[in-house]
C-alpha cells in the first residue's frame, strides 16, 4: 500500500505540471453501448493528465514497454491513451491496434459463453459437472495433513456444479499455496505437455480435489474445465463458438486464440525485468498449441472495450444482444467471498466469470460496491463500475518476475478515472 501511495502522489505531482499541455491520443472509432445517449461528460483536466502521467511514468522509469488505455463513461468513449513500445527492439509503438495476450482476462469470456448455453438450456447452472463430461464424475476429495501432504482422499459430499465452476468454488486447484498437493498439480495438471483442450483436461480427474466442492474460493484450472463443458454443450470447436456467438457479433475482429496470431499482426513483445532492464521474455508461458478457458486469448484495447461495454449495458453492445439482463446481473451476483485473500485482498468476491466488490470500505484500490472486473497475469486489466458508469481497460504486457514489481499502474489509473 506505501508503494501504491508513493505511485498515486507521484503521479499527481507530474499531472499538475501536465495538466496545461499535451494532448489525448485519438479516441477510436468505438459505437457507444447504445444508441441516443446524451454525450458522457469527459474527464477533467486533471484526472486526464493524471491518468496519462500515471502510465508515461512507467515507460519513462524503465518499468514498462508500454500500455494502451481507454475509458468509458455512460456506454461512450471518453479518453483513449498510448505511450511506449510494443517493441523494444524494433522501436515500435504502442497504437490502439496493438494486441495483447490478455492471460486470465480470458475468463469472463469464457464465462459469457456458458451463460449463454445456459439461457438456451443447454447447460444449467446446478448441474453435476459429470452430466457434461462423464470423466470428472467420482473426483475426491484430498485430506491433507500439516505439511500438506495427503493422507487420505474422501467422496464429495455434494457432487461438483457448473456453478461451484463458474465461481472458482470446485475444488480444482492449484491455487496460489505451495505444498505437495499444489506441485502435484503443477506437474500434472493441464497445462503439461501437449494435447487438445479435451486431453488435458482429462488429466483433471485422477487428481485429488482440494477441499469440497462450494466450500471455498480457490484459483486454478476450473475454467478450462468450463471451456470443455462449452465445447460439449455447443457441439463444436470452443475457437468456433466464440468467434459465432460473441466476436463476431461484438466487431472483436482482432480477438483469438494465441495460436491463431496472423504472422503479419501487430502482438506486443512479452518482456521481463532484469538487473539490466526489460529484457524479452524468452519462457514460454501459456501452450499456445490449445484452446485453454483460463488464459490464451489475443485481443486489443478496442476490441475488449466492446466486451466490457456490453457487460456494462446489460448484455447489449450496439444493438447486438449477446446475454439477458437476467444474465447479466446473475453473473454480478457474488457468489462466493475470499477472492485473493491470500494476497491479502479484502472486500471482494466472485460472481459468474469476474469478481465483485461488496464491501468498497475493504479492498485496497478505488471501488465502489457492485463493481465488477479482473486482470491478467500480465499486467492487464478491465473494470467495469455501474454506479459511475465509468469501463476501464488497461493493457500492458510484461511477466511478473521477482526482480519486477507488482501491476498496480491499472488500478491507479482506475483511482483518477472514477468519478467523486
Amino acid at each position: 500500500m506505501l508503494r501504491l501511495l508513493r505511485l498515486i502522489l507521484g503521479s499527481m505531482c507530474t499531472a499538475a505540471l501536465l495538466a496545461c499541455g499535451g494532448g489525448d491520443t485519438p479516441l477510436p472509432d468505438l459505437p457507444p453501448a447504445q444508441s441516443g445517449l446524451p454525450p458522457a461528460e469527459g474527464l477533467s483536466g486533471w484526472r486526464r493528465a493524471a491518468v496519462d502521467a500515471v502510465v508515461d511514468g512507467r515507460v519513462w522509469m524503465g518499468a514498462r514497454s508500454g500500455f494502451v488505455v481507454l475509458v468509458a463513461r455512460d456506454g461512450q468513449l471518453i479518453h483513449a491513451h498510448t505511450t511506449g513500445l510494443r517493441d523494444l527492439e524494433a522501436g515500435l509503438p504502442m497504437a490502439m491496434d496493438t494486441r495483447f495476450q490478455i492471460a486470465s482476462m480470458t475468463k469472463p469470456i469464457i464465462a459469457t459463453a456458458a451463460m449463454i448455453l445456459v439461457e438456451e438450456g443447454r447447460i444449467g447452472l446446478d448441474d453435476p459437472v459429470s452430466d457434461h463430461l462423464p470423466e470428472m464424475a467420482g473426483m475426491e476429495v484430498a485430506v491433507l495433513d500439516e505439511a500438506g501432504e495427503v493422507i487420505e482422499t474422501v467422496p464429495q459430499i455434494s457432487p461438483m456444479t457448473v456453478r461451484n465452476i463458474l465461481s472458482f468454488a470446485s475444488g480444482i486447484g492449484p491455487g496460489f499455496e505451495s505444498g505437495p498437493l499444489t506441485d502435484r498439480w503443477r506437474a500434472e495438471g493441464p497445462y503439461t505437455g501437449e494435447g487438445s483442450l479435451a486431453e488435458r483436461v482429462l488429466r483433471i480427474p485422477p487428481l485429488p480435489l482440494f477441499e469440497q466442492p462450494g466450500t471455498r474460493w480457490r484459483y486454478g484450472s476450473a475454467y478450462d474445465v468450463l471451456a470443455r463443458i462449452v465445447e460439449v454443450g455447443a457441439g463444436e470447436p470452443l475457437e468456433v463458438f466464440l468467434e459465432r456467438r460473441i466476436f463476431e457479433p461484438l466487431g472483436m475482429h482482432a480477438t483469438h486464440y494465441l495460436k491463431d496470431t496472423p504472422d503479419d499482426a501487430p502482438l506486443a513483445k512479452m518482456y521481463t525485468r532484469s538487473e539490466d532492464g526489460l529484457v524479452l521474455a524468452t519462457q514460454r508461458h501459456r501452450p499456445d498449441d490449445w484452446t485453454p478457458g483460463g488464459t490464451g486469448l489475443v485481443s486489443t484495447a478496442p476490441d475488449y472495450m466492446r466486451f466490457a461495454l456490453m457487460l456494462w449495458n446489460e448484455g447489449e453492445y450496439d444493438g447486438v444482444r449477446i446475454l439477458s439482463r437476467e444474465s447479466l446481473q446473475r453473473m454480478r451476483q457474488p457468489e462466493i467471498s475470499g477472492v485473493l485473500g491470500t494476497m491479502g485482498m479484502e472486500g471482494l468476491s466472485f460472481g459468474l466469470g469476474v469478481s465483485v466488490v461488496t464491501d468498497q470500505e475493504e479492498t485496497p484500490m478505488a471501488t465502489r460496491d457492485g463493481d465488477f472486473w479482473w486482470s491478467g497475469a500480465y499486467g492487464t486489466h478491465f473494470w467495469v463500475s455501474p454506479s459511475t458508469g465509468i469501463v476501464l481497460v488497461v493493457l500492458q504486457q510484461q511477466e511478473m518476475n521477482p526482480e519486477g514489481d507488482a501491476p498496480i499502474a491499472p488500478f491507479v489509473v482506475q483511482q483518477f478515472a472514477l468519478t467523486d
